[in-house]
């Protein structure tokens, strides 16, 4: 996959070395002078000095042939014209932005930007999340946001030890996908018993999400 990043930092740098570890096609765009000469050295992708949001500047990078691009700068402006000019000029099918003031996330996701992210909200998100339920091991939305998929791990306390799962009042929007006991992950049945320490995967929309996890822990 041929992936180009538009920034400067340390996302920008760590995302580029991941992906070159993973084997992916690296370009990266960087306006600031003295650390592209440094990303040049450390990392072993194709840099370019520039501005990113600049059409030949893209061209320079090969955009038409980008099976991705990502907009890493601390502007968010910056970051939604890259993406849209990827797009438009260069039929570029999948972008991603960073968005630095959550509040301007919808608009990038309205006019076309693929997906859009605010740090700031995912870090708020997970320590909302987090806050109440400390066996919630992970979480992950899906689909834009429509369905999250949680794992979390039962513990001696929660009132669904011992029960059934036909026999719990779960909500209609939500269930249980998988089951993990002792190393061994199954799909449950209606008369699957829940033990403690089993890690359950579990798959709901956000507004069934809260009850969900009332029920099991």
């Amino acid at each position: 996959m041929k992936v180009i990043l538009i920034g400067d930092g340390k996302l920008t740098y760590f995302l580029g070395k991941k992906f070159v570890e993973e084997k992916h096609q690296v370009t990266i765009i960087n306006a600031h002078s003295a650390e592209a000469e440094t990303f040049s050295h450390q990392i072993k992708a194709t840099v370019i000095f520039g501005d990113g949001t600049h059409p030949t500047i893209l061209e320079e990078a090969e955009a038409s042939r980008a099976d991705l691009v990502l907009a890493l700068t601390p502007h968010d402006e910056d970051n939604l014209v890259a993406c849209q000019i990827a797009q438009q000029y260069y039929g570029v099918s999948r972008t991603i932005a960073l968005v630095n003031d959550p509040s301007h996330q919808q608009f990038f996701e309205q006019i076309g930007i693929t997906i859009a992210f605010s740090a700031t909200q995912i870090l708020a998100n997970l320590i909302e999340k987090r806050a109440d339920f400390e066996d919630i091991a992970n979480f992950l939305a899906v689909d834009g946001g429509q369905i999250g998929v949680t794992e979390i791990i039962l513990d001696e306390n929660s009132s669904a030890i011992g029960k059934a799962l036909q026999n719990l009042a779960l909500p209609a929007g939500a269930l249980i996908g998988c089951i993990i006991r002792e190393g061994r992950a199954f799909v449950p049945s209606g008369g699957s018993l829940l033990q403690v320490g089993d890690r359950l995967i579990l798959i709901s929309q956000p507004e069934h999400y809260e009850q969900f996890l009332e029920v099991l822990t």
